[in-house]
Order: structure tokens, then C-alpha cells, then sequence
């Protein structure tokens, strides 16, 4: 399956792993780009600049290309991060949630592709006048952090009207069939998250791994809560798509009361420390469904290498 976003990063498959902090470091993003893929190491809010030099140092081993994921809100907090990632050799940089145009120069001047995330078509419609090289068309069902406005396959027909660069697909991609019809749709390829949270490169402990195996489809949740409770710093604007646990049933509809409960930060800090997942959350997305065992990261990208016969079978001639 050869599209732009093969062409342009020499890729064997059409896919690139989304940049989850907490999850995506070094070595998984190795593995995926060693694999035929594109890796991404995943910066969060409090990142420091060398943890980003060692991953991506190690992330570069594998001689494949590479990208970093930073979130744009973050930046003034931290500007080490930017200055970190420049001194790397990533080839795509992704600067999502929040003002992102005035890092696009820095990145392109250093000769990286840079990408954006939108989640409606008003983002899109903004993003199209910037000077991103790759547009992100993220639907509501996909895990972490963002938006919860569209699903999908709407988002993306909606994108792919108004963009003259090319778009990937995010949220809910799960495997082969899912990567077939984003791009049999017209989409560059995908982004994929949570196929790759339980492979065995990635940072997961081992009791999240399990849970997420252990989920079905229904079983995730979009939600403020969690960020609330751990008094996190993400804008209100961006929820987080997470696993279903006893903390959020029982705060559900009530975190209001949460933004002055300070003792349940320390709960819920202590509660990742000691892999509490009945307490702490673990992001997911709706294709968690689709996670049956843990696997390496080369075996997620062998399955999503079946889309190209599974286009083919498909195409009447």
C-alpha cells in the first residue's frame, strides 16, 4: 500500500503510532519504525527536555524515521521541550491542543514534516491556512486527550473537503480493516493509539496491560474528571477518553465537587504509583475492543499490513 505518507517517510505501512505520553517512548517508537511503521515518542506537559533527548536517542537506534508528539498548550510552560526536540533527528514533529502556528517555522526550518490535530471542521478550516505539511482528523472515538465533537469517519469526509495537504485518520482504528477503509476514503493513513498501549514496548505497566486487554468496546468513557481530581493542567476545552473504573462511577456527574477536594489528588497520585487502576485512569479509545492479547509492536503493524489485500479483495476490477 504505497501512499503519500509512505512516499514521503519511506514507510512500509501507512501508519503512524500517536504520541502517548505516559506510553510512547523510545522504545516503542523504535519497534514501530523498525517494524514499517512511523514511532512517535509522546511529551507530556511536565516532560523534562533530557527525558526527550534520551528517548529519542533511543528511538533513533533503530536507523528509521521517527516523530515526537508535544502539546501545544504546553509549550510557554516549558520551552526546554521545544529546543530538545530540534536537537533530535525526528523527521515528523506533532504540535496538537492549543495554539500551535508559531512553532510550525522552527520545525520545518530544521527540516522535520509537521502535523496538527483537529477535531471539527472549524479546526480543520483552521488548520488548512497554516503551514502544517499533515493534517491529524481526529474523531471523538479515539483515547487520550481531545476533543468529542464528531466521530470519525464523519470528521474525516469533512477534512478531506476543505484540505489540500494530506490527512491521517485517528480514533478507533483498531486493525487491517479499519486502516482499509480510512484510506480506501482518501486518508494518507492512520494514526493509531490504542492498539499499541498493551504491546510489550510500550511504558504500560502490566496491570493497566491486562485491563486494557481485558476491555470491551463499551467500556471507555469520555471525561474531565480524572484530569479534575489529579488537579491536572489540560485546557477544559480538551476531555480525555479513558477505561470506565469504580473512581469515575462514583464521581460521575459530580466533579464539581471534585475542583475543591484536594485530598483526592493525593489518591489518586498514590493510586498510579501503586498500579491502583480501580482509582487511576487508563486512556483508552473505543477500538480497545479490539486488543485481545498483549502483543510486540511488530505484531500490531504485520495485522494493519493486511489493509492492502484486504483493498484489493474488495475492488472489483
Amino acid at each position: 500500500m504505497r501512499t503519500w505518507l509512505t512516499e514521503r517517510l519511506d514507510l512500509g505501512v501507512p501508519v503512524i503510532c500517536a504520541p502517548m505520553a505516559g506510553v510512547a517512548g523510545g522504545h516503542l517508537a523504535g519497534a514501530v519504525s523498525a517494524a514499517g511503521g512511523l514511532g512517535m515518542v509522546g511529551v507530556g506537559d511536565r516532560t523534562p527536555p533530557e527525558w526527550i533527548r534520551e528517548q529519542c536517542s533511543i528511538a533513533s537506534q533503530s536507523g528509521r524515521p521517527f516523530g515526537v508528539g508535544l502539546q501545544a498548550w504546553a509549550l510557554p510552560l516549558n520551552p526546554g521541550q521545544e529546543e530538545a526536540v530540534l536537537e533530535s533527528r525526528a523527521s515528523l514533529v506533532s504540535v496538537c491542543y492549543g495554539p500551535h502556528e508559531g512553532h510550525i517555522a522552527k520545525f520545518r526550518n530544521a527540516g522535520m514534516l509537521v502535523a496538527t490535530a483537529v477535531g471539527n471542521h472549524q479546526e480543520a478550516c483552521l488548520a488548512t491556512e497554516s503551514d502544517v505539511d499533515l493534517i491529524i482528523a481526529r474523531g471523538a472515538e479515539g483515547g487520550g486527550h481531545g476533543r468529542n465533537d464528531v466521530s470519525t469517519l464523519v470528521l474525516l469526509q469533512s477534512v478531506l473537503e476543505v484540505a489540500q495537504i494530506p490527512v491521517v485518520a485517528a480514533g478507533g482504528i483498531g486493525n487491517a480493516r479499519g486502516l482499509a477503509a480510512v484510506v480506501a476514503a482518501g486518508a494518507a493513513g492512520a494514526w493509531v493509539g490504542t492498539a499499541f498501549t498493551a504491546t510489550v514496548e510500550s511504558m504500560t505497566g502490566t496491570v493497566a496491560r491486562e485491563r486494557l486487554v481485558g476491555a470491551q468496546d463499551t467500556d471507555t468513557v469520555y471525561t474531565h474528571a480524572f484530569d479534575i481530581a489529579a488537579q491536572a493542567r489540560w485546557p477544559r476545552e480538551f476531555g480525555e477518553r479513558a477505561l470506565r473504573n469504580t473512581f469515575l462511577n462514583n464521581w460521575e456527574g459530580q466533579e464539581q465537587y471534585l475542583e475543591t477536594d484536594f485530598l483526592v489528588a493525593l489518591q489518586m497520585a498514590r493510586a498510579l504509583a501503586e498500579g491502583n487502576y480501580d482509582t487511576a485512569c487508563i486512556d483508552a479509545g473505543q477500538g480497545v475492543g479490539l486488543v485481545k492479547n498483549i502483543q510486540t509492536a511488530a505484531d500490531v503493524i504485520q495485522e494493519f499490513s493486511r489493509a492492502d489485500d484486504l483493498l484489493k479483495r474488495h475492488t472489483l476490477s
